[in-house]
């Protein structure tokens, strides 16, 4: 037992002084000699198991060895320190240091942002739902029946005969009417999916709906709050157009244009010499919505409204290819900062 710790303690000190002034290395060492399992800590578990006669004598040997390879350690460990100290002597500390790189929100976040940092001034509450949705809630309590002809406007994904990637965030509309009693003002941001890829289109891509419902809610309450949003948006010069349209859900319905923000209305590519730009449709809430959910057409009134995050980015920003948001080129972020 003495040969064992005496053999112990000169390997411990031979790997020490290797150790030289490397922090890590040193607390190896310790660990590896002094640790809770360490080679020196297991034989003090052996003591018990020798003839009480020898017990003195190597406990001993044994304290004296740990004393010895902790003073050992200690001073090591004041070596390191004097090695650093005299390393910072060799550098001009006066030199300012280098700017930690520092991350930024992705676009099509800052704008959905911004966009339910409006509608939140005028009242709104933000609301979220499930992105794996029933065929009910994305198409049927949505006036859209399975042979009605507008799913053909949307190419899904289904993951079975009744589930589905919703195909846009309005289901999130149902599930609150369902729990809710009017007054409703929510918005619903969140992705939606398609079976679409091209310059303007992705299979997820990221959508906001809006809701209000409630007594006497006119197409007048509609074209207020979206006007008011789309000078937050791009400006109060801006100008707004609302043209008659068609959605399953909202009757009467109307897509939203804006002047032109690259030509100012004058006409350019992007506008096709139009001076306007589409950026989201709206409408009166269609009375078979409100009854699929309970809701009694003759005392409740509303209006709806959605609109594609990547569709006013591209407007806000003027980029011209919806997959510059997903292809995480660094020279292409690093704009948005």
């Amino acid at each position: 037992m003495k040969d064992k710790i005496n053999q112990i303690l000169e390997n411990a000190l031979n790997e020490l002084e290797s150790a030289s002034t490397d922090p890590k290395a040193i607390d190896t060492v310790r660990v590896k000699y002094l640790g809770r399992k360490g080679e020196l800590t297991s034989l003090f578990k052996q003591l018990g198991k020798l003839p009480p006669s020898d017990r003195p004598s190597v406990g001993k040997l044994l304290n004296e060895a740990r004393d010895k390879l902790e003073e050992a350690i200690e001073t090591a460990i004041k070596e390191a320190k004097q090695a650093v100290v005299k390393a910072v002597g060799k550098f001009d500390v006066t030199v300012p240091g280098r700017k930690p790189l520092v991350g930024r929100l992705h676009p099509i976040t800052q704008t959905a942002r911004e966009i339910c940092r409006i509608f939140t001034q005028m009242g709104f509450e933000v609301v979220e739902g499930p992105e794996i949705e029933l065929d009910y809630y994305n198409f049927e309590a949505l006036n859209i029946p399975k042979d009605h002809p507008a799913r053909d406007m949307q190419d899904t994904f289904y993951i079975s005969e009744d589930v589905v990637l919703r195909t846009h965030t309005s289901p999130i509309q149902i599930r609150v009417m369902e729990k809710r009693k009017p007054p409703i003002q929510i918005i619903a941001p969140g992705k939606a999916y398609r079976c679409d890829s091209d310059m303007t289109h992705t299979p997820m891509f990221h959508q906001v709906e809006g809701l209000m419902v409630g007594k006497d809610v006119s197409f007048a309450d509609l074209k207020g709050v979206l006007t008011i949003f789309v000078h937050q948006m791009f400006g109060a010069h801006v100008g707004v157009r609302f043209r008659p349209s068609f959605f399953p859900f909202t009757e009467p319905s109307a897509e939203v244009d804006i002047q032109c923000v690259i030509c100012n209305g004058e006409g350019c590519r992007v506008c096709s010499h139009t001076g306007w730009l589409e950026i989201l449709g709206s409408g009166m809430v269609d009375p078979a919505v409100f009854q699929m959910v309970g809701y009694d057409p003759e005392e409740v009134s509303g209006f709806a409204f959605g609109m594609g995050i990547e569709r006013i980015a591209m407007l806000k920003w003027g980029i011209d290819d919806l997959r510059l948001f997903f292809e995480n080129d660094l020279r292409f972020l690093d704009q948005f900062a």
